[in-house]
C-alpha cells in the first residue's frame, strides 16, 4: 500500500503560484527557463532536461537544459552520447517504457524497474549514465503536442537527474505528476507565441477547423451547404497565404499547438 504524503498550505500555494504565474520568458525552444527554475525549486536535482524524443528514426527533435532557473537550447540533450544511448535504449525499461507501454501519464524512476545491482549492471549504466555521474533519474512523458511533429515514437519529455546519494521521494513524484497537466499546456502555449497565428479569413478558419477535425472536401462542402469547388478554392487561398501545398501541412501551420478539439482530449 502506497505510504501517505501530507501536502502544507505551503506546498500549495507554491503549487498555485507556479500554475498561475504567466510566463514571458519564451525560448527559441522547450519551456520558459523560469518555469524550469521554479520546478527545480520544488524538486531538488543535480540536472533537468526537457527532450524530444523520436524512437523510431533514434534522434532527438528538441533539447534543453538548465537547473536553478537558467535554460539554454542545444543539439542534443547529451553531447557525445548518441551511439551508446540508442544502443542500449530498447533494452533500458526506464527508457523505452513509454514506447512499449503507450503510457504518456505515468511519472517514472528508475526503481520502478530495477534494483540497484540490476541497474548497475546494465549497458545503459555502465555506458552512458555512470561516464555522466547520474545514479537517480525521475521522468515525465507528454505527447509531442502537435500535428506537424505528432507521431509514432515521438515524444516530449521532462527529465529529472540526481548523482549519488538520495533517489527521488515520493513527494517528488507527486508533485512532478500535478505538475504534468501544466508544464504539457506550458509547452502548447510557448509554441504557439513562437509561431503565432496566420492571418486568415473567418471562412478560411472555419474550413481548417473541420479539416483538423479529419472532415473531406465533400463534406465540409455538404456540411456548409457550398460547391466542391466553392470550398477548394477557399482552401487553396489559405494555403497560399499559409505558404503550404497541402491540408497536413496547413492544419500543423494554423494550429501549431494543436486543433482546439485536439488539445482539449490531450
Amino acid at each position: 500500500m502506497p505510504s501517505l504524503l501530507s501536502v502544507s498550505d505551503v506546498d500549495l500555494r507554491t503549487l498555485a503560484g507556479i500554475v498561475q504565474e504567466k510566463r514571458t520568458d519564451v525560448p527559441e525552444v522547450g519551456l520558459p527557463p523560469s518555469l524550469l527554475g521554479d520546478l527545480v525549486g520544488q524538486i531538488r536535482c543535480d540536472e533537468l532536461t526537457v527532450a524530444g524524443f523520436d524512437s523510431h528514426r533514434q534522434a532527438w527533435w528538441l533539447a534543453q537544459t538548465g537547473t536553478g532557473g537558467g535554460g539554454e537550447a542545444a543539439e542534443e540533450p547529451f553531447p557525445d552520447a548518441d551511439v551508446t544511448h540508442w544502443c542500449h535504449y530498447w533494452d533500458c525499461q526506464p527508457c523505452s517504457y513509454p514506447d512499449r507501454t503507450a503510457d504518456l501519464r505515468s511519472v517514472v524512476t528508475i526503481t520502478d524497474f530495477y534494483s540497484a545491482r540490476q541497474w548497475h549492471s546494465t549497458g545503459m549504466y555502465t555506458d552512458y549514465y555512470r561516464p555522466l555521474g547520474i545514479e537517480h533519474e525521475l521522468m515525465l512523458c507528454m505527447p509531442a503536442g502537435t500535428p506537424g511533429t505528432a507521431g509514432p515514437g515521438r515524444t516530449l519529455r521532462i527529465f529529472l537527474f540526481r548523482g549519488p546519494g538520495p533517489d527521488f521521494s515520493e513527494r517528488d513524484r507527486a508533485l512532478l505528476t500535478l505538475l504534468r497537466p501544466h508544464l504539457h499546456e506550458a509547452y502548447l502555449d510557448a509554441e504557439q507565441r513562437r509561431h503565432p497565428a496566420p492571418r486568415l479569413t473567418p471562412r478560411q478558419w472555419q474550413l481548417l477547423h473541420l479539416l483538423a477535425a479529419g472532415h473531406t472536401n465533400i463534406q465540409i462542402a455538404r456540411r456548409l451547404g457550398l460547391s466542391e469547388g466553392t470550398v477548394r478554392k477557399h482552401l487553396e487561398n489559405a494555403y497560399r497565404r499559409l505558404h503550404v501545398s497541402n491540408r497536413m501541412a496547413a492544419v500543423a501551420r494554423a494550429f501549431p499547438a494543436g486543433a482546439p478539439h485536439q488539445r482539449r482530449t490531450r
